[in-house]
């Protein structure tokens, strides 16, 4: 890259390297007209710089325009050398306290909960670290760029405004001292000439039109070169237009990629240079191809010089932007020169010409002069004020733009409207001064143009979507709210609330429907954006009424407004509707013939909800009671303020009981959201308000009946016997079914009305009470974790629900486990205050909340009625609405029901209108009971409910009272579930009389038979009582009985017991259940005193077929479903390069253990043909798969990958199930036991005949050799041994040991390949490690708590491995062990093998002792096949000690030494000081035996684990019981186990005299030498996870869009981008799938860092994603940081990722991931 950027200054024209900065300065100084002299001197320069060929060379253009351009204007300003100005500047100047940080994209933000003004008040990392606001509640968000940080901006936080940093500017001097002082005025007087005329320059040539010719700036020498400039859209897709320019410009992909990148970054780019025609051709393919479906991408061919200015403006705005970081001063000239009204009046300076054109800039240039914008002028406070006050002129204009361009938000100027309306004294100013209310709504209804007849909004479908594109900036304005009022912000707020209402009148009733009757609806009609409309005016209705209530003028005055708005409305509303008088029961009432189920009705009405709103503000703010005059609440007509929400409520209550079907989901999701949380505030609770306000003003009567009237049942109830009548006429059951709903619903709605007091100004109650009882009817329907709950409740503007404050009063929080979140539950005392009939409830919420609250009742053995809840007190405005429930007509409804329920088989009646009746009556039992409790002495009680129940009805029918009904209802057998309830309200209904008669001087006088009824009615209750606990005294007694004689039989039968518990075992795979017992002698697990076991029977179970069969040598093969994956999970260097597969000799594994072999199994047994049969089935439907659709599926079957039958675990092959291979080979050992030495020597010749008789073919010699090289004794090279297999196990034999060669080599399976063993060994090692790495980690002993999948697997594993040779060439095999001896004993064949620090030792053992019967089944000798394991896992023991002793660095400080000098440490100083001897004194001098001791026992002590391991699983040797537990001296336990001595060093001294010559050997390898040099490296010690910090590599700096985290390596990369793809195995791949074929061979696992997601990864089309291990305080996790509480790391999570990993499970658990969720198939997970 150097070389190059050289090159092409070698190539730049000398004149411009010889150009003097200086000396251009001084002319300049001394010219009459500067602007001239600076125009000819860029006209001449720019086009020479800049745009000098088709692709640009950023580093040569601003190497190239600081040194010719920007020099000469920084020398000019300065009056010297810039190098000296610009620090003078920096001293001299006081920096600001505002930090004025502009935010890219993603960048992290923080906002605190408690201080911040509004949630766009936010700071960058580094303020928020240094301030006091980390200790508070805080919320972190990630930028969507643009916005900077607020820190120092007093009117942003309510307390502590700066951070550390910038408090320390916030110096003595006055705010308002003018920044100039700070100059020299010569200075201020070339910064005023400079500024203006590189500030116009910039601006002229952005907002250039002309597409060929230049504003004052024309060349003398006028190239004649063109660029063909592609410009961005958010219409088109990257593809759409990678393809496009493909076409377009016969360019490759990956160049169109890098085009569609830049053009997406910067908003535009050069597609092509050369003259006019030349580019005019692409423009018109790119015009062409883009055009068909959507609007064209936007090109343009542009003149070169036209381009080189436009860049260079672009450099010069971030270099005015840097030059005002120096002095305070420079940045207030520059806003003064951008603010200059120019000769043209009204907009003409530089910033309003730049804001009006910004929706014709390109995003590039956008971005740069915003942030210019934002670091001068909203950093400037009295620049920012008349910024302020252009921008609110510019408002509708820059709106409007806005409108039409096609960029996102966060492009446009518009966006700025949150850095100035958030200023609350800004925000007050442009009020008061520019009536900025008014503007902002006016510009809004301007934009949504399309009205129906009466001037409502109609929404066609796609105008929909553009009219939404407009942000309410309203919001922004109305968050801070005045503490005091001026009469002009009155005036003006007020002008606002009138515009604001033109705007609700025009929503009022928009929308309208009829009910479809016969046939469905044709089209579902458009009702998104109305709700979208209404979701957006939401918060703005709560503020205004927030404002209103501050000022009892303004109040008073909109509450006025309001009235008159919606009298107009009603007035276009009423013609036609013929008037009809309503009776009942002695009353009568005037109204209007409506019927909701045929006229229009629409769900919209904005306007009365305002207005109730304004209602109980006057109740709350007590002004109804302090100006009764002032307000026109006699004017009120009640029924006309119930009749639209009325009118809604039933059209609820119709839709519910399945009226409107035929209407179509549109009405359905319309009535959803009229209810949810996000629209109920201004919408479903305020219609219930109106109609409190309207029962409130009116006789409760004339309400009930027009509401009888509204849902249709006026009939019903109006009539005598109509219900009898209506059953008997064997009437449409669907009629009797709504109608019945319908009652309900009523009954519902006039609960809602009574019951529903818990809003400050309804009832006498604040805030915190109305959150409370939300909080208390979410938890009875069950636990939730917080962020259910903050769901579930209403945000404010500040996006805060309020629950933290009373949260701790209601709940109790139960932290989670492993999985799961944190739950809140109910405190038990809460519960009564549950009130089943709570209007937020949905129906589902209803029935679960009554469930769950029945049960906690029978839990505490309390009777199951759920009254009603005693309820705070009206407030005097709406002290009225009680008598609703005493009225004549409510009691008449009531009698009716009743009556119905008595007679049950005559009438239609369902049991939950019954259960809303007894809710009601309980309401009107609570409401006098407390009446009279809080009596004063001259009050009389006006609510005598139950002095009227008591009576019975009037003479012609004589109906019994309703006290009578429900007390004969109380025994009726039908109503089980209510006979609480009925009890409930008889004891309560006593308790009142007794209050009654306490309290009136003349009692009342009493029925006797009640009293008698209550105390038998107690004898009754006290009766069942004792013989329920009777009854349950006699189960318990039973219960014993049966569980005493259980035991006995249990007892008597044992043997039976043991039998069957037996079989039990056998049958599913019993080995370990009934392993061989041994005496409690030392177990010795090899060598000739291995402790012998007889082998049990395996029987197992096909979990295909279900047959049962043993395990033999000569039976039908059995199999275990396997998965094989190569691995880098211990791997100590991830950096190594992976060597061509076809080549690569894995004989020797490296110590770094950088890639190997894992094999893992679900445990599942099949028969090998059973299995067979099922793969080809699993293939045969893949096939058929893809001749329909090819979805990834979660298997891939062309790498014989499939899921295990039973339990879907993933797999890519089987392991046969076989008896202990060992015992076949064994013979029976006739010999004296011979030393390590003698056993070498045998070996060796052996080693050695074999080698001669591989080199001489000729059969003929072979006999002279025999005579010439003297055999060993009893060997026997010619013999062939019998492979004791069947030809089925055989079979499966070749077919893992393929399998398993085929993935650990990435290569085509060969069964003849000569590797297949070794990767089978070598996969058996690595197995053990792993297992043996994890047990470790976690602390687990070394047996006794393995998961019996894994103790399967492990089985099979080695036992394949030991019995795989047998099915391979013998020849080869044999060729292997003697390569692999040689590296320990060397021969004079075999050189150049790796020494003794290149090899893992563990690994050579495995296939040492494995290889080693290849040998010995020739041998005839007499030597046990034990003997020779001994002598090996000694050898390769005493190599392992030698290379830790070489390798280990002992610091002798630190530890306290204990100098015991036991004979351990002595003889290990003797090793040493040999050691020392045989490299040649090259090693450090160590005196402490004590600490060479302790590094050799932690560096040996996982060989040895894996060893125990391994000999376990391979002789069958049950492991002592002192391993299987974590105690003292495990060292020692291992070393009996394994027959080591306990001082490992007697090993050599047994063996000395062959020992010292190989230990000599061994150090004299060049390897070695370069080691003990300090020339090369070797392994020692673990490492695991660690986090660095990085940038995106590519694009350019800026930070990665989507940064990810590797978790196995550290190392930062940027995911899902187009910048950061690399190329794969011929395919696109994204960063992360290409960083896990190098970092984790395939597998990966990711944080995605600003998603706060883990993302798993196998291979290029699996992966999943997974749940972060950070967890907020209320423990649960937030992925996509969507809820921004502060994230900790949970370790308990962190470790279960990290287990995860370490036990290969990450492809399983994407496995069942993609089984269970069929979404993730369809990710393209190879571009992340």
């Amino acid at each position: 890259m150097a070389a190059d950027v050289e090159a092409e200054v070698q190539a730049i024209d000398k004149s411009l390297l010889e150009c003097s900065a200086e000396e251009i300065a001084v002319k300049w100084l001394q010219a009459n007209d500067l602007q001239k002299e600076v125009y000819q001197h860029l006209a001449y320069y720019v086009p020479k710089i800049y745009c000098r060929g088709p692709n640009p060379a950023p580093q040569r253009e601003d190497m190239l325009a600081q040194h010719v351009l920007l020099g000469p204007v920084e020398w000019y300003l300065c009056g010297e050398d810039p190098a000296f100005g610009f620090p003078k500047l920096e001293q001299a100047n006081k920096p600001s306290h505002l930090c004025g940080r502009v935010f890219k994209v993603g960048e992290p933000t923080y906002s605190c909960r408690d201080c911040a003004v509004d949630p766009t008040c936010v700071l960058c990392m580094e303020c928020f670290l240094g301030s006091i606001h980390r200790e508070h509640r805080y919320r972190m968000t990630t930028s969507s760029g643009g916005g900077f940080c607020d820190c120092g901006d007093t009117e942003a936080w309510k307390e502590g405004p700066y951070c550390q940093k910038h408090e320390l500017n916030t110096s003595e001097t006055a705010e308002e001292e003018d920044p100039l002082v700070h100059l020299p005025e010569d200075m201020v007087a070339r910064a005023y000439n400079i500024f203006a005329i590189t500030f116009k320059y910039a601006v002229d040539i952005l907002t250039w039109e002309k597409e060929n010719e230049l504003p004052g700036l024309e060349m003398i020498e006028k190239s004649d070169t063109y660029y063909c400039m592609l410009f961005n859209d958010e219409v088109h897709t990257y593809e759409q237009v990678i393809y496009t320019l493909q076409k377009a410009v016969n360019c490759t992909q990956k160049e169109a990629i890098g085009f569609a990148t830049t053009v997406d970054r910067d908003g535009r780019r050069s597609v092509r240079y050369g003259d006019f025609q030349y580019c005019e051709q692409a423009k018109s393919v790119i015009v062409r191809n883009t055009s068909r479906q959507t609007k064209p991408l936007k090109v343009q061919v542009m003149h070169s010089s036209i381009v080189a200015h436009q860049s260079f403006g672009l450099k010069l705005l971030t270099w005015l932007g840097s030059v005002i970081g120096y002095s305070d001063g420079l940045r207030r000239i520059l806003c003064q020169v951008g603010l200059q009204e120019g000769p043209d009046g009204e907009n003409s300076s530089l910033v309003d010409k730049l804001m009006l054109y910004d929706s014709k800039l390109w995003k590039g240039a956008r971005n740069v002069y915003h942030q210019l914008f934002m670091s001068s002028l909203l950093m400037d406070l009295k620049y920012k004020k008349l910024f302020a006050i252009r921008f609110a002129r510019n408002y509708e204009r820059l709106q409007s733009d806005f409108m039409k361009d096609d960029h996102d938000r966060e492009f446009s100027i518009a966006d700025l409207s949150i850095q100035i309306f958030t200023v609350p004294s800004l925000a007050r100013m442009l009020i008061t001064e520019e009536n900025l209310m008014t503007t902002i709504i006016k510009t809004f209804m301007d934009h949504l143009r399309h009205r129906d007849i009466q001037g409502r909004f109609q929404f066609e479908r796609y105008t929909a979507l553009q009219a939404f594109k407009f942000r309410l900036y309203y919001v922004y304005v109305l968050i801070s709210k005045p503490t005091e009022w001026s009469d002009d912000l009155r005036c003006k707020f007020l002008e606002g609330f009138d515009a604001f209402l033109e705007l609700l009148k025009c929503m009022q009733g928009m929308d309208p429907i009829t009910r479809q009757v016969g046939q469905h609806i044709e089209m579902e009609p458009e009702w998104e954006a109305a709700f979208t409309l209404q979701m957006k005016l939401t918060l703005v209705i709560s503020m205004m009424q927030d404002w209103c209530a501050l000022d009892e003028k303004v109040l008073i005055e909109a509450y006025k407004k309001c009235l008159t708005v919606l009298m107009q409305c009603h007035s276009g509303f009423t013609d036609g509707e013929q008037p009809i008088v309503l009776s009942m029961c002695g009353h009568s009432v005037e109204t209007i013939r409506y019927c909701v189920s045929q006229e229009k009705v629409s769900i919209h009405l904005p306007v009365s909800r305002l207005l109730a709103g304004l209602h109980v503000l006057l109740s709350k703010t007590e002004v109804a009671y302090k100006f009764p005059e002032l307000l026109p609440l006699s004017e009120l007509s009640p029924p006309m303020l119930i009749e639209h929400p009325l009118r809604c409520l039933v059209l609820c209550a119709q839709v519910h009981a399945g009226m409107w079907r035929r209407n179509g989901f549109s009405l359905v999701n319309q009535i959803y959201y009229y209810h949810n949380v996000k629209c109920r505030r201004e919408m479903f609770d305020k219609d219930i308000v109106m109609l409190q306000t309207g029962v409130s003003m009116m006789d409760p009567n004339h309400f009930l009946m027009i509401m009888l009237s509204r849902f249709e049942l006026y009939q019903i109830f109006s009539t005598p016997d109509y219900g009898k009548r209506f059953s008997t006429e064997n009437t449409n059951k669907d009629v009797v079914q709504q109608n019945n709903t319908l009652i309900e619903e009523m009954l519902y709605l006039i609960i809602m009305i009574v019951g529903e007091r818990f809003s400050p100004g309804i009832g006498q109650v604040n805030a915190t009470d109305e959150i409370k009882r939300e909080i208390i009817h979410q938890l009875s329907i069950r636990p939730m974790a917080h962020s259910e709950l903050v769901k579930a409740l209403p945000e404010d503007e500040n996006r805060e629900t309020g629950m933290e404050s009373v949260i701790e009063e209601v709940a109790c929080f139960k932290k989670p486990g492993l999985t799961g979140r944190g739950l809140y539950e109910l405190k038990p005392e809460c519960a009564k205050n549950f009130n089943l009939y709570f209007y937020h409830f949905s129906r589902a919420e209803q029935s679960k909340a009554e469930e769950a609250q029945r049960k906690l009742k029978r839990q505490n053995r309390e009777d199951t009625a759920l009254p009603p809840p005693a309820l705070p007190p009206f407030c005097p405005l709406f002290a009225s609405l009680v008598n609703i429930l005493q009225s004549d007509v409510m009691l008449c409804i009531m009698g009716t029901i009743l009556q119905w329920a008595v007679e049950h088989n005559g009438y239609a009646w369902s049991e939950s209108m019954l259960q809303r009746v007894l809710h009601l009556i309980g309401m009107a039992l609570q409401e006098e009971k407390q009446h009279l409790e809080n009596l004063s002495e001259e009050n009389v009680v006006t609510f005598t409910f139950t002095q009227k129940i008591s009576k019975p009805g009037e003479a012609p029918n004589n109906s019994p009272s309703i006290l009578a009904m429900l007390e004969t209802l109380q025994n009726a057998p039908h109503l089980e579930v209510h006979k609480d309830m009925i009890r409930w309200i008889l004891k309560t209904f006593n308790t009142i009389k007794k209050l009654r008669e306490s309290s009136s001087s003349s009692p009342v006088a009493e029925t006797e038979g009640n009293i008698m009824e209550e105390s038998s009615r107690d004898k009754d209750k006290a009766e069942r009582k004792r013989k329920a606990e009777i009854a349950r005294l006699r189960r318990e007694k039973i219960m014993a009985q049966m569980s005493e004689m259980q035991r006995h039989f249990i007892n008597e039968n044992k043997e039976l017991f043991q039998q069957t518990l037996e079989e039990l075992d056998t049958s599913t795979s019993g080995v370990h259940e009934n392993s061989p017992v041994v005496s409690d002698a030392k177990l010795t697990a090899l060598g000739p005193e291995q402790t012998r076991v007889t082998e049990p029977r395996q029987v197992v179970m096909c979990i295909l077929c279900q047959e049962e069969q043993e395990v033999k040598v000569d039976s039908r093969a059995m199999v275990l479903a396997a998965f094989i994956q190569r691995s880098t999970v211990l791997s100590k260097n991830r950096n190594k390069i992976t060597p061509d597969p076809e080549k690569y000799d894995p004989l020797f594994m490296h110590p770094d253990l950088s890639c190997g072999t894992h094999t893992g199994s679900c445990g599942h047994i099949m028969h090998a043909h059973c299995w067979q049969r099922y793969f080809d089935a699993v293939q045969a439907k893949e096939q058929r798969r893809q001749q329909r659709l090819r979805v990834h599926t979660s298997y891939d079957v062309e790498n014989g990958e499939f899921l295990c039958p039973l339990c879907e675990c993933l797999s890519n092959t089987v392991i046969p199930l076989l008896p202990p291979p060992r015992v076949l080979f064994n013979r029976l050992d006739f010999s004296g036991q011979r030393n390590l030495t003698q056993w070498i020597k045998t070996v060796s010749q052996q080693v050695k005949a074999l080698h001669l008789l591989r080199n001489e073919d000729s059969a003929s010699k072979s006999e002279e050799i025999c005579i010439f090289l003297q055999l060993p004794e009893g060997f026997r090279p010619d013999f062939k041994l019998k492979n004791p297999y069947s030809e089925s196990i055989k079979e499966m034999l070749t077919t893992f040991g393929t399998a398993t060669y085929k993935v650990g080599l990435k290569v085509h399976p060969n069964e003849e390949d000569p590797r297949v063993p070794i990767m089978c060994w070598g996969s058996c090692a690595y197995t053990i490690q792993t297992i043996e790495r994890i047990l470790a980690d976690e602390d687990k002993p070394l047996f006794g708590h393995l998961p019996c999948r894994q103790d399967d697997c492990l089985t099979s594993l080695t036992r394949f491995a030991a019995a795989h040779w047998t099915v391979s060439s013998l020849s080869a095999v044999q060729g292997h062990f003697c390569t692999l001896l040689a590296s320990l004993v060397p021969n004079e064949k075999n050189g150049n093998l790796p020494c003794i620090l290149d090899i893992d030792m563990f690994h050579l053992l495995v296939s040492l002792v494995l290889s080693f019967p290849a040998i010995h089944c020739q041998d005839f000798s007499g030597v046990s096949l034990g003997t020779g394991d001994l002598h090996l896992f000694h050898l390769v023991t005493m190599a392992h000690i030698i290379q830790i002793l070489l390798t280990s660095s002992t610091e002798e400080n630190g530890m306290d030494q204990e100098n015991t000098n036991s004979e351990e440490e002595v003889a290990v100083l003797t090793l040493y000081k040999f050691l020392c001897q045989c490299t040649g004194s090259a090693l450090k001098e160590i005196s402490s035996g004590w600490h060479l001791w302790r590094n050799l026992k932690a560096g040996i002590m996982p060989f040895l684990r894996c060893s125990a391991l391994f000999f376990h699983y391979l002789n069958g040797v049950p492991a002592p019981s002192e391993i299987q537990v974590n105690g003292a001296n495990q060292f020692e336990h291992l070393c009996s186990y394994l027959s080591l001595p306990n001082n490992l060093t007697c090993l050599f001294q047994e063996n000395s005299e062959i020992l010292n010559t190989l230990i000599e050997s061994w150090c004299s390898n060049n390897e070695v030498k370069r080691y003990l040099e300090g020339k090369r490296q070797a392994i020692s010690g673990f490492f695991f996870f660690f986090f660095p910090n990085k940038r995106c590599p590519k694009s350019g700096g800026d930070k990665s869009r989507a940064p990810t985290l590797c978790l196995v390596c550290g190392t930062m990369l940027c995911s899902q981008s187009y910048c950061c793809q690399t190329e794969l195995e011929g395919e696109d791949v994204g960063a992360c799938t290409a960083h896990t074929y190098t970092c984790g061979s395939g597998v990966g696992i990711f944080l995605r860092v600003r998603e706060c997601q883990v993302l798993f990864l196998a291979g290029k089309t699996k992966g999943c994603f997974y749940p972060p291990p950070y967890l907020d305080d209320y423990g649960e996790t937030d992925q996509g940081l969507r809820r921004g509480n502060p994230l900790h790391l949970c370790k308990e999570r962190f470790k279960k990722i990290q287990k995860l990993w370490l036990q290969h499970s990450i492809t399983e658990e994407i496995g069942h991931a993609q089984e269970a969720n069929q979404t993730l198939v369809g990710i393209d997970w190879q571009h992340l």
